[in-house]
């Protein structure tokens, strides 16, 4: 009888799925399961979870000393995944299953106590590196139609570790990954711009950031319109790309608790409550999980009420906003996840929300405080800051004949791909060299930009978004140059409120 056996798997480490090899070694000795390889807890627990599961499944595992070990050993380990391959690395040392059968197989999955396989956590991303690394690989029926993504992904589906032994030994065979269809695309579910009265403003901001891909801040008393325009922005948007919708789907199979909630193709809405933390919003724990951030990637992230987030939440977005990408480190974990989205804020002009009407009762200094709680820096990386005013009660019942998302999509989806055949980016992506070179105003743009610049003294981070920003306006418009109306316009959407002592 075989001693000693090897099954594959892989871990989790964000979107990374490192390779796991579970070894089991079979000695005489006082009989027990001792599980090596910097277990987490989850991990450790398996032992119970697969003795009951062999046991309930008609397999008689022999009364010997059993070490597994998880290697390489000095990568942590954590979850439920390894529950499958622990269970078939033992019966194969025991002589059930042969070597050669698990040859060119990787095995994920949670054992329940009777035998059935359960959903794993980051089944994509590690399904996706074993298709990297030619290898098929036998998954939970659960995450099978998460997988059927992948474009070329080869595998096994099964419901419970006694048909991935019937399997094995050749007693049946498993359903293949390719008979079960992935979920087909659905429509956002995103407001409808046409349906918002009046606003004329803020809707031409809207479709400026969709565009451009720009972040937007919209400022206006409560009621006016903010989260519904900020809803409608999913609907301007056109498809994603092929690789950010493989991106977001992996993030959200990583993401805990987000198992099959993201449907593939379709822009992801966040839309977190100003309580959250700055681990909820970037990621966090150990080891780090994505957060709204990330699960934004490819869509929109609305941060509404703006300034009652955390300070620490909030500076936190600074960097994720210039470099579409979160960095976490822990003692044990070095994690990247993607983040770029479309940040969405916003926010009351004052306290209460009525600055500018005889009803506001806010003094200066309560103004300016409220105002101040939004650093420079923060404001600096956002492009549009929209008044979004209340509308007197005859706009209000007029009649709603705006165009609608579809038609501006189409306008939107032009403007594109305009920016991707000149730059290979979207415009509010591109870096500094690439400003330069593509964004450069008209001489007569280039003298009003000079003169806001010393005039409004705008940092030079500002000074690139409003060259980028007049870019969007250019494309929107068609234009191959960037006229001085397209500067202006830009310059326009850089006016933040002005506090005044007629409060």
């Amino acid at each position: 009888m075989m001693a000693l056996a090897t099954v594959h798997s892989r871990g989790a480490l964000g979107l990374q799925a490192p390779p796991v090899a579970v070894e089991v070694d079979l000695a005489p000795g006082i009989p027990g399961l001792s599980l090596v390889g910097l277990p987490e807890a989850a991990v450790r627990e398996s032992k119970e979870r697969v003795r009951a599961a062999l046991r309930n499944s008609g397999f008689a595992v022999p009364p010997r000393r059993i070490t597994v070990n998880l290697a390489p050993a000095d990568l942590p380990k954590e979850g439920t995944r390894f529950d499958l391959p622990i269970a078939l690395a033992i019966l194969s040392a025991c002589g059930m299953i042969p070597a050669a059968a698990l040859a060119g197989l990787e095995f994920f999955g949670e054992l329940g106590l009777g035998g059935e396989l359960r959903a794993i956590r980051a089944a994509l991303p590690a399904a996706h590196a074993a298709m990297r690394d030619g290898r098929s690989v036998v998954v939970p029926a659960a995450n099978a139609i998460e997988l059927g993504f992948l474009d070329g992904v080869q595998g096994f589906v099964a419901c419970s570790i006694r048909q991935v032994v019937d399997h094995l030994t050749g007693h049946s065979r498993l359903d293949a990954l390719s008979s079960f269809p992935p979920q087909l695309p659905v429509t956002m579910v995103a407001d409808e711009l046409g349906d918002v009265v009046g606003q004329d403003n803020a809707k031409r901001a809207l479709l400026l950031a969709a565009a451009g891909g720009h972040s937007l801040l919209l400022i206006g008393p409560p009621g006016t319109g903010k989260s519904m325009l900020a809803r409608c922005l999913p609907g301007l948007l056109p498809a994603m790309e092929q690789q950010a919708a493989l991106d977001a789907a992996m993030i959200y199979s990583a993401a805990p608790g987000h198992l099959g909630r993201y449907h593939y193709g379709t822009r992801p809405f966040r839309n977190p409550h100003h309580s959250a933390s700055a681990a909820a919003l970037v990621g966090g724990g150990a080891p780090p999980q994505p957060g709204e951030v990330s699960l934004a990637h490819g869509g929109v992230l609305f941060l509404d009420e703006l300034p009652h987030f955390e300070n620490r939440a909030l500076n936190v977005l600074r960097e994720v906003l210039e470099t579409g990408e979160v960095h976490l480190a822990r003692a044990e974990f070095r994690v990247t996840y993607p983040a770029r989205f479309q940040l969405v804020a916003a926010m009351n002009p004052c306290p209460c929300g009525l600055a500018g009407t005889p009803r506001c009762r806010c003094t200066l200094e309560s103004i300016r405080r409220y105002q101040g709680r939004l650093s420079g820096p923060l404001l600096d990386r956002i492009d549009l800051f929209v008044q979004v005013p209340a509308l007197p009660a005859h706009e209000l019942m007029q009649q709603r004949t705006g165009p609608r998302s579809a038609e501006l999509r189409q306008q939107v989806t032009a403007a594109r791909s305009r920016q991707q055949e000149r730059a290979g980016t979207l415009n509010a992506a591109l870096g500094i060299a690439q400003t330069e070179a593509t964004c450069r105003p008209e001489a007569a743009g280039e003298a009003l930009l000079q003169r806001a610049m010393q005039q409004l003294g705008f940092s030079a981070r500002a000074y690139h978004r409003i060259l980028r920003l007049a870019r969007t306006i250019s494309d929107l418009e068609g234009h191959k140059t960037v006229p001085a109306s397209a500067v202006a316009e830009a310059l326009h959407y850089r006016r933040w409120p002005v506090v005044s002592d007629s409060n």
